[in-house]
């Protein structure tokens, strides 16, 4: 598989990790599928990969879920891991990370149990520290995470969410219509439906603690 520079905003191959939750629906989200250097499924995810003709470079998780047919099929490509102190999805970026892999897209991180969606979401405040670039899209838009100031660059017009994971946090914007002035988002609503004036805005934290970001279609 090779990388199509401007589907990810990546200008370098990217990584897939598909996680077992609702496989993407829209041809956009799909693409990034076909147009991965890699394809590294979450055990019972590459259930699904493997019946919409996908193969997986790599499947890693416990296996629990994995249909006994995947496992004859890619007997060298099953990387097992039993401990149970991190979920599938911890141990697949995990994997990447250890071979070097430093733009990683995560795919099925959403649908179906929304505890699983929370949890995978904030498992991203991990994810950003150990890696390049990481990101969770789905249908709608996608997440990354930052623990710095940083400028993030969008098309113009794109609807910006920004959860706290500190609510003593101090946060401050520029380029969203909605100014943050220090502002400390001590309720996860408080910094939903912002939207970008131009092509570009900032993030400026008094702190190290990670911001989650959602950037929506």
């Amino acid at each position: 598989m090779s990388n199509r520079q401007g589907i990810s905003g990546f200008s370098e191959p990217f990584v897939v990790i598909l996680a077992n939750g609702t496989f993407p629906q829209t041809n956009k989200t799909c693409s990034y599928l076909s147009s991965a250097s890699r394809l590294i499924c979450c055990d019972g995810a590459a259930n699904k990969a493997v019946a919409r003709g996908y193969v997986p470079d790599a499947i890693v998780g416990d296996l629990d879920s994995l249909d006994p047919s995947i496992k004859e099929r890619f007997p060298n490509r099953i990387i097992r891991i039993t401990e149970q102190e991190t979920n599938d999805l911890s141990k697949a970026f995990n994997y990447c990370v250890s071979q070097g892999w430093s733009n990683i897209v995560i795919l099925g991180a959403s649908g179906e149990r929304e505890d699983h969606l929370l949890g995978n979401i904030s498992l991203l405040a991990d994810f950003a520290v150990k890696t390049k670039s990481v990101r969770i899209i789905t249908d709608f838009g996608y997440f990354c995470a930052t623990n710095q100031s940083k400028t993030f660059h969008v098309p113009k017009g794109s609807q910006i969410s920004i959860f706290s994971l500190n609510p003593q946090q101090e946060i401050t914007s520029r380029g969203l219509r909605y100014p943050l002035n220090r502002l400390r988002l001590t309720r996860w609503h408080m910094g939903t439906l912002n939207e970008a004036l131009t092509d570009k805005f900032s993030l400026e934290l008094t702190g190290d603690s990670p911001v989650i970001l959602f950037v929506a279609d």
